[in-house]
């Protein structure tokens, strides 16, 4: 006769007691806890970050608005209670409106956060835009569509007990959409329950342009530097490559929306010794120049940081006259203070041997009244970000909060009048990125995620590169630029210019107060839907894609 052990006897015994112990029992003889918890699920907004162990309380619903081409982005957290998690998924519905215009699930990409933990912290000067220090961040986005062909099928996950798992849904709202409210669920799977998220979509009567209005420079290294695929995912989170295949960019400018380009020509200036090559002969340029469209504006990033250097200045000059007088479209970049010694390129056409003077916020600093003057003659001025050098301005390290990274590229890139964004690297990867960000350090001093907006998504399961979440906030701030960029063309200048001096004046006055940023936003929306929807049908639309 069998005999079950001690613990199975005790679930027995309890069979006795009532029918309800013994089903809750079983023949296992474990009681469940009186301290055992549910997962739950939350709906948190794009700007949140979310901690692995953070307590967070149940939100069912999130509500968005949005122009059609434009991406919004919030984020669901799944909690798991006191057991872990396996095999979790989430499955989207479309989104559809009263009148059965349809925004397919398609259009919804979802992505699991996966934590990256720093261990030495931005080095931290003890006051004003601070880094948060040591611990984990969500920063890498794994697609959750899996590799098979099964159309909609999304992969599983697994969460830790006790712990949070942030998925980010990025939703790209179709050029076609029809102006209205939409709604649809996410549903939240795992462990035999099916736990909703409401969402609500208002799309406003107005759309973003395929070309955006800020211009950028973002680079890479081989092998990303040529790899077409790279450029694509840079150009989905709307800022440029530095430079494009030149049998891709007829494609990529008219379907992808590149906007400029980087001819591949570099002087090697090094600072150590202030030396520069001579520029290349101008049969050289104009047979690079002849690969790209002749409507794609075009610059060549001759020289980096040369302010300690004025002995190569005449070699700027040089570089600055051969280009122009190949053809007058070719602008020099060159992160440079304004300053008379590159006023002129020397070829007597009144023209400066810098076209677009990239700067760093202390170099705009040191010299404002240059920079205004430069504007006012006409040239460009870009914005840069590299390490943390100065106590104020926004920074795209890792450890620094969400609206650094929207910020810059957004409001603040109006308010100070710059017309482009330049960021030296996005693929500095150590030999484990997700383990260590130490890719970058100078003088023994750590910058963790420096250089580094993508990551290497073969060693995550994925097919090819993926995103950063800084990545996304960089684009919502390309977007923020871009509302103001529509009510300037639209005659409201003034009335756009003081609302995005609420969220950023100059370098060290921006707010770090995500939800100003996002009532601006929001109220400039409102503004654009009124003033499309009471023009003639297209009219406003068309007005501002001329002016592009």
């Amino acid at each position: 006769m069998f005999l079950p052990d001690a613990t199975v006897r005790v679930g027995l015994g309890l069979c006795f007691a009532g029918i309800l112990a013994c089903l809750l029992t079983g023949l296992s003889g474990a009681l469940p806890s009186k301290t055992e918890t549910l997962w739950n699920v939350s709906a948190v907004p794009s700007m949140n970050r979310i901690a692995p162990r953070e307590m967070l309380p149940a939100h069912s619903s999130i509500t968005l608005r949005g122009a059609r081409a434009e991406y919004v982005s919030f984020q669901i957290v799944l909690t798991a209670g006191s057991r872990k998690i396996i095999g979790a998924s989430l499955e989207p519905s479309d989104l559809r409106d009263e009148r059965g215009h349809t925004i397919p699930r398609q259009s919804l990409r979802l992505f699991r956060e996966r934590y990256i933990q720093v261990t030495q912290s931005t080095p931290d000067a003890g006051w004003g835009n601070r880094p948060l220090g040591n611990g984990w961040y969500p920063d890498a986005l794994i697609p959750l569509e899996t590799r098979g062909k099964v159309p909609g099928k999304r992969a599983q996950f697994d969460v830790a007990a006790a712990s949070n798992q942030p998925i980010w849904v990025d939703i790209h709202i179709p050029r076609q959409t029809p102006p209205g409210n939409y709604r649809g669920t996410v549903n939240v799977v795992a462990d035999e329950r099916r736990v909703p998220i409401s969402l609500s979509l208002r799309v406003w009567n107005f759309e973003l342009p395929l070309k955006p209005s800020l211009f950028s420079s973002f680079g890479m290294h081989e092998p990303a530097l040529t790899d077409r695929r790279v450029h694509e995912l840079l150009l989905e989170h709307l800022v440029m490559p530095e430079s494009v295949n030149p049998q891709d960019a007829t494609e990529l400018a008219t379907q992808f929306g590149l906007n400029t380009t980087g001819l591949r020509f570099w002087s090697h200036f090094e600072k150590k010794d202030c030396s520069m090559d001579p520029a290349p002969r101008p049969e050289q340029i104009a047979a690079a120049l002849q690969l790209y469209p002749a409507t794609l504006p075009l610059h060549l990033y001759s020289a980096d940081e040369i302010d300690s250097c004025p002995q190569v200045f005449d070699t700027v000059r040089e570089w600055a006259a051969t280009m122009h007088n190949v053809d007058s479209r070719i602008q020099n970049l060159v992160t440079v203070r304004p300053g008379p010694q590159l006023s002129s390129d020397g070829t007597g056409t009144g023209r400066s041997a810098v076209d677009i003077w990239a700067l760093l916020p202390k170099m705009w600093e040191q010299d404002p009244e240059a920079v205004t003057k430069a504007q006012a003659a006409g040239q460009q001025i870009w914005a840069y970000t590299a390490l943390n050098q100065d106590t104020y301005s926004p920074k795209w390290e890792i450890d620094f909060a969400p609206v650094n990274y929207r910020v810059l590229p957004g409001f603040l890139a109006q308010s100070l009048s710059v017309t482009g964004i330049l960021y030296w690297r996005v693929d500095l990867w150590t030999r484990a990125p997700f383990e260590d960000l130490r890719g970058y350090s100078i003088d023994g001093r750590f910058y963790p995620g420096e250089g580094m907006l993508i990551y290497p998504g073969t060693l995550v399961g994925s097919d090819f590169v993926i995103p950063s979440m800084r990545l996304k906030w960089i684009r919502q701030g390309v977007q923020d630029y871009e509302y103001v960029a529509i009510l300037k063309h639209l005659g409201r200048d003034a009335w756009a210019m003081k609302r995005s001096l609420r969220v950023a004046t100059n370098w060290h006055e921006w707010t770090h107060d995500p939800l100003l940023l996002e009532e601006v936003r929001d109220k400039l929306g409102d503004e654009i839907d009124r003033l499309y929807s009471a023009a003639p049908a297209g009219a406003a639309q068309q007005a501002h894609a001329n002016e592009l």
